[in-house]
């Protein structure tokens, strides 16, 4: 495998999305392979650390990663079954998820990147979750830089207090943490999501914070202070993989930025780098809420001069 700018490291399963009208559409799914598919698209080198099984579904997965310009590598599942997320849409195309998951993931070497990305399942659930957090470990130890989103499924979420406490944890060893309202709701209901987000910037390596908040735009949290900006009017088809276009999006600017070549640059900090850089991730992720399923847009879709 040739180096790769960044390497995203989770689940990888087949999205079975039912709508309100109780139609049904199969299409390859997971937080971190649709972050590699949307990385890949806006033409940074990616390559997934997944699992598949040995079934229809595992070939429909690879076949989509690849075609994308992404690499993978793929472990076996133990059941030999490819991991399922049945999503259930209401009107207004919000969706509710189920899952059948096999997440066993071995431990294995980082490969030669500049980048680890790692979030959600992937992230939570053993016993994979330990050679997840060994690469992030690894990563840690060549000084590379490490985003994280969190990502959560509530139906993962018994124990709240140390769903918050892994999260915190792992965290702490991101140079980015990403999470939605709806994640800072489910970890600490008690506190503001801002406050949840501030939290997660007393991290020893993290330097910033972005909180997403659906229709209502996004925030920046860094040392310099905290950004917002404005959701894009969008029509919604569905909400399938926009936390995860938002992602890539934003991963795919900080390579622009010569961000994720170690000792290059460093992370933008100020109002006007992190508003553009914000409002470059939500009009890639309100492109993916005009399309059926977690279908980023490649570059060459995206309006002249993005990210603006």
């Amino acid at each position: 495998m040739s180096e790769q700018m960044v390497v995203v490291a989770g689940e990888s399963l087949v999205d079975v999305v039912l709508d309100h009208d109780g139609d049904s559409t199969e299409t390859p799914g997971g937080s971190p392979l649709n972050v590699a598919v949307g990385l890949a698209r806006l033409d940074v080198p990616a390559t997934l650390i997944t699992q598949v099984g040995d079934d229809e579904r595992a070939g429909v997965v690879v076949g989509h990663v690849t075609a994308s310009g992404a690499e993978i590598v793929a472990a076996p599942t133990s059941s030999g079954r490819t991991s399922v997320a049945t999503a259930h849409l209401d009107a207004t195309g919000a969706a509710r998820y189920e899952f059948e998951l096999d997440w066993s993931l071995p431990r294995q070497e980082l490969p030669i990147c500049r980048a680890l990305h790692v979030g959600s399942l992937g992230t939570l659930l053993e016993p994979g979750r330990e050679s997840v957090r060994d690469l992030v470990e690894q990563a840690c130890e060549r000084e590379l830089f490490v985003s994280f989103d969190a990502n959560l499924r509530e139906t993962f979420v018994d124990d709240r207090a140390e769903v918050w406490r892994q999260v915190r944890e792992l965290g702490a060893r991101c140079t980015l943490v990403k999470l939605s309202d709806e994640d800072a709701e489910l970890l600490d209901p008690s506190q503001a999501p801002d406050d949840v987000a501030r939290t997660l910037l007393e991290g020893e390596r993290t330097d910033l914070v972005l909180l997403t908040r659906g229709p209502d735009g996004a925030t920046a949290y860094c040392a310099g202070g905290e950004f917002s900006v404005a959701p894009r009017t969008t029509h919604v088809v569905d909400t399938v993989g926009a936390g995860d276009a938002f992602m890539a999006g934003t991963l795919a600017q900080l390579h622009d930025l010569g961000v994720l070549t170690p000792g290059t640059q460093e992370l933008p900090a100020d109002e006007a780098s992190l508003t553009r850089l914000l409002a470059g991730a939500v009009e890639i992720a309100a492109i993916t809420c005009e399309r059926r399923g977690a279908n980023p847009p490649r570059r060459s879709e995206l309006p002249t001069g993005w990210p603006g």
